[in-house]
């Protein structure tokens, strides 16, 4: 019996996705250019990578490819780099993780248990030499929960609470009020 399949890995990533476009829509477009540091990524670069991020693997396993010798790690990350580079308003960014992320759970939703289960071989030298395709895709919305976080913290930074300790907050103000 099989108690997380395509399914549920879809319907997690969409509530991933739903809590970072929280976190998108609470930051104010000005402070979308907010870097934390000088050599890292500003918020609206950031965002644009969680949206992008998946477009990897859903290239991989598109194409069922059962190895990743001679796939061109080089050429993606130049791709990606210049995706995130591209200057885009709040607005268009919120699209872009509505779109990309609906798109990846659809594509999620309809993979087979056997799919899910086989291989891919790493390219040489790799660790592990093979990953089950459920791991990698399960690796996405792992990626974009770190990425949630750093911006989470970036919100405290600017003086924003995150939605998630506000709820948090309000859960605890309605059971003290019940006392």
């Amino acid at each position: 019996m099989t108690y997380y399949g395509a399914k549920e890995l879809a319907e997690s990533a969409r509530t991933v996705r739903k809590n970072t476009l929280q976190v998108a829509e609470d930051i104010p477009e000005d402070k979308y250019g907010f870097k934390a540091a000088a050599d890292v990524r500003t918020v609206e670069q950031l965002l644009t990578h969680i949206a992008l991020a998946a477009t990897w693997q859903h290239l991989i396993h598109s194409q069922k490819l059962a190895t990743l010798e001679g796939f061109d790690f080089s050429g993606r990350m130049q791709q990606m780099a210049a995706d995130e580079a591209k200057t885009r308003s709040k607005a268009e960014v919120i699209d872009l993780l509505r779109t990309e992320g609906e798109k990846w759970a659809n594509f999620v939703a309809g993979l087979s248990d056997d799919f899910l289960g086989q291989t891919v071989k790493m390219p040489p030298g790799g660790m592990p030499p093979e990953r089950i395709r459920f791991d990698m895709i399960m690796a996405v919305k792992e990626h974009e929960m770190h990425h949630r976080g750093q911006l989470m913290l970036i919100e405290r930074i600017l003086g924003i609470t995150p939605h998630l300790t506000r709820q948090m907050q309000e859960r605890m103000a309605r059971m003290q009020a019940k006392k």
